[in-house]
This record gives C-alpha cells, structure tokens and sequence, in this order.
C-alpha cells in the first residue's frame, strides 16, 4: 500500500501527463514518461512511448463533448499505473519528481486548464481581457 505523499505524487504525475499531451513539450514529456516507465529496458521504453502516444491521440481526437471525460479518464488510468510503478518500485520516486519537475517548467500553467472569457462592451467602452501571459493595452488617442 503507498504512502499518503506517494498516492499523492502518482496523481499529480498522471495530471501532469494528461496536460502535457496536448502541449509543444509533449515529445520530451513522452520521452521521459517513457524511460522511466521502460525500467531501464529499451524495448520496454519504446513500448511505453507507444502507449502514451495512443493515450495523447485518443485525447486530441476525442469529440468536443466527450473532452472532459476522456481527459479524466486518461488521467485515472495512468494515475494507477503510476501508482503501481511506486508500489514495486519505490526508488523510482526521485525519477518521477524529477519529470514533474520538468513539466511545471516547460508546460504553459494555462494548460492545465480551461480559461473561459465573456466580455461586452457598449458605447464609449474600451476594454481589455487575459487569460494568461503579458499583455500591453493603450486606449485613447496617440499624442
């Protein structure tokens, strides 16, 4: 049986996996996920890297409607494996810190989840809406 903070990592790792799929680090993300999965085996990488490539296409090619169900879907089930892979393997934890390590670097924390924006503007109105990153707004006339 895991640890509470181990129960805890293997869920964050198949959340953090799940995200990255549909991001421009996925094929270092898959890479890594990969290798640590393969166990040191290559042909157990390359396998491994396979199977998170379905994974990522069963999630981008999923219906509008279904997104939200396959994402959480996706998630349980790598969450569990990962959760297996601790339970055997318990020294494999610094290994899996150090991908999640670098997903929260290299994966846009907006990602992670959805930004919805409505905005209306009437009359004189000015305005100036942000999901993420750095924006410059300059309203009114140049002098």
């Amino acid at each position: 049986m895991l640890s509470e903070a181990l129960t805890a990592l293997a869920g964050a790792a198949g959340a953090g996996l799940v995200t990255a799929m549909a991001t421009d680090a996925w094929t270092e993300v898959k890479t890594r996920f990969g290798r640590l999965l393969g166990r040191g085996d290559s042909e157990q990488q390359a396998r491994q890297e396979t199977r998170l490539e379905r994974s990522r296409q069963e999630l981008t090619s999923a219906a509008a409607d279904q997104a939200e169900q396959v994402k959480a879907a996706q998630e349980a089930a790598w969450r569990t494996r990962f959760a297996d892979l601790l339970e055997e393997e318990p020294e494999r934890e610094p290994q899996l810190r150090a991908v999640l390590d670098f997903i929260a670097q290299h994966v846009p924390a907006a990602a992670s989840g959805a930004v919805q924006v409505n905005a209306q503007a009437y009359g004189h109105a000015q305005q100036a809406v942000q999901g993420q990153g750095v924006q410059t707004n300059t309203f009114g006339s140049a002098r």
